[in-house]
């Protein structure tokens, strides 16, 4: 595919129209993808993490990661770390997914580390208590070579 032929936003920037995996790796031009989630997603933050929770219970936290960024992009600044940490938390889930179990552990780590600060008053019902122990015990699970029977995190402490 030529620098001409490259798909681009009406601001020039590059996309990947690929079809992707449900592990959100890229698949040849023409095959059959999952859903992705649109470029210029914009929803409530009980929406996202509604949204990001069902996805994440269906085993696609690549796309849950991306619903939990377009968030991140999108927040006040007040609230940008913490949902950049939401996102990390999903996409370490990915990795473990995708069989790199170090990578993984280090992401839930850093993910939990940066919602961190949210723990005494978190907004939104997110279960930052909840999460940094998932992340700590996934975390731990993964590197001991363990990535058999990995569950989601819940998201809000509703389980929503």
């Amino acid at each position: 595919m030529s620098d001409a032929d490259r798909d681009r936003d009406q601001a020039g920037r590059p996309r990947n129209a690929r079809p992707r995996d449900k592990l959100g790796r890229p698949l040849e031009y023409g095959e059959a993808g999952v859903p992705g989630i649109p470029d210029d997603l914009a929803l409530t933050p009980t929406d996202a993490l509604c949204e990001a929770q069902q996805l994440l219970d269906d085993g696609r936290a690549f796309q849950a990661h991306e619903v939990l960024e377009a968030v991140w992009k999108a927040a006040p600044d007040s609230e940008r770390n913490l949902w950049r940490g939401l996102a990390q938390l999903a996409v370490g889930l990915t990795h473990a997914q995708r069989g790199n179990l170090v990578g993984a552990a280090r992401l839930l780590r850093r993910g939990a580390d940066r919602i961190e600060p949210w723990d005494g008053q978190p907004p939104h019902e997110i279960d930052v208590a909840g999460l940094m122990s998932w992340a700590a015990s996934t975390a731990d699970q993964l590197e001991s070579g363990q990535s058999e029977r990995l569950r989601p995190p819940r998201l809000t402490r509703t389980g929503g």
